[in-house]
């Protein structure tokens, strides 16, 4: 290019023309090697990922302390048994072996827990994104921004707002849909079981009260009065006055929105009191620590006690897969504490650490700008439908597009990420 502009300067004006010309071959000549570059820059940054062995950090956002802890060792058990049993079992995506890390998010704060993954573990995968993200979102964005990282599966993850996720910079996937659900689905119970009138009892936890909210402006479009509406404090010993104070409004059912302990000790103070109502409660009851709490006594006494959810199908080869691996693998099945297959956080956990898995060896990648839109390629039609993770894998390593459909649903996702799923009342 210097040569070109000296050419052209000691030219006289009847070789301008060819300075011209010379000037932009040497500029196309340039721009081509600089294409060339950055074409080979990609491709080695590729094959450096795809050489790697270095183990996956999988670093789970636990419930160890807080509100939850009497859920925690469970639900860490939902995110090591896929990954032990299936990912790792099966060959692992791009040949990297995943590693469980779980840091406890109760007594810490969400925030810090994360970022406890990110800078001291160099977590690719975090798993449970929840209640408290939007405090952090910006520390996560910028992340993100600047290390195409991490991905983001969450099985707690249906506080966040449906328009948030889906996408590279912004990678969160739920197993369990919105919270907002399991309120609707709460009230059509209340309805289904001819209450005329409900209070609404929820403790102050996000998920809790957006939950709380859905199933209150549902009551009302069905018809049903809201007698109150109850915002308590988590964790309580005892909730004896809230207890007196719905057997003075005297409903027909009680929609509850608050962790097993919690609603376990309302239902059982209620009960002492002389109430037999419906109560109406939320996934988290399918942990033995609800009955645990509760106790026998109580249940003969109400009318009903139950929780909105969301259904397996026990109908696919999906479920042929999972159910015998869970209940027969040492550690995990219906001998253990945690409870048989059909519990939601088992299957669903289980659903979504296999298709993260699987979109991760379609794209080829653990950059989150791969990896997002895998995880709507995987799944959705069209493609060779296909039910467990080796299955899958086997498929994809052949060239072919898939269409996973798992236990919980029939793995596609909203654009912001939000899973399908099918609501149900036990």
């Amino acid at each position: 290019f210097v040569l070109a502009l000296i050419a052209a300067a000691c030219s006289s004006d009847d070789s301008g023309d060819e300075a011209s010309d010379t000037t932009a071959a040497a500029e196309e000549t340039t721009t081509t090697a600089a294409a060339e570059e950055t074409t080979t820059t990609a491709a080695a940054t590729e094959t450096t990922e795809a050489m790697s062995t270095e183990p996956v950090v999988v670093c789970e956002l636990a419930y160890f302390t807080g509100e939850f802890a009497a859920y925690g060792p469970s639900l860490t058990a939902d995110v090591q048994f896929p990954i032990d049993e299936v990912i790792n079992a099966n060959g692992a995506p791009l040949g990297r072996e995943w590693v469980l890390i779980s840091e406890d998010i109760g007594t810490p704060g969400e925030a810090q827990a994360a970022r406890i993954c990110l800078e001291q573990h160099g977590a690719e995968i975090v798993v449970s994104q929840a209640h408290g993200y939007r405090q952090y979102r910006d520390y996560m964005l910028e992340y993100l921004a600047e290390n195409d990282a991490p991905l983001g599966p969450t099985v707690h993850g249906g506080s966040i707002p449906g328009n948030l996720g889906g996408v590279g910079s912004e990678p969160l996937f739920r197993a369990q849909g919105l919270d907002e659900a399991l309120g609707m689905t709460g009230a059509l119970a209340a309805e289904a079981a001819g209450a005329a009138s409900v209070v609404v009892f929820a403790t102050q936890v996000e998920g809790f009260q957006l939950a709380a909210d859905a199933a209150e402006k549902t009551a009302v479009a069905l018809g049903i009065e809201v007698l109150d509406r109850m915002d308590v404090p988590a964790e309580q010993p005892s909730y004896a006055a809230e207890a007196q104070r719905i057997a003075d409004l005297a409903p027909d059912a009680v929609i509850v929105q608050a962790g097993s302990v919690e609603s376990a000790t309302l239902i059982k103070q209620a009960a002492e009191a002389g109430l037999s109502l419906d109560w109406i409660g939320e996934t988290g009851w399918i942990q033995p620590e609800f009955i645990g709490t509760l106790g026998t006594e109580p249940i003969a006494t109400q009318k009903s006690i139950g929780y909105a959810a969301f259904a397996y199908n026990d109908t696919t080869p999906a479920w042929e897969f999972y159910q015998p691996l869970w209940d027969n693998t040492s550690g995990y099945g219906a001998d253990t504490d945690f409870g048989p297959a059909t519990d939601q956080y088992h299957f669903s956990t289980y659903d979504l650490m296999t298709i993260t898995a699987l979109a991760v060896e379609y794209a080829g990648s653990y950059a989150a700008s791969a990896w997002a839109p895998a995880m709507f390629e995987v799944g959705d039609a069209p493609g060779t439908v296909c039910y467990s993770y080796p299955e899958c894998m086997e498929l994809i390593k052949a060239g072919e597009d898939i269409d996973y459909e798992g236990v919980t649903g029939d793995g596609t996702y909203t654009a912001g990420g939000v899973n399908s799923q099918v609501q149900s009342y036990t």
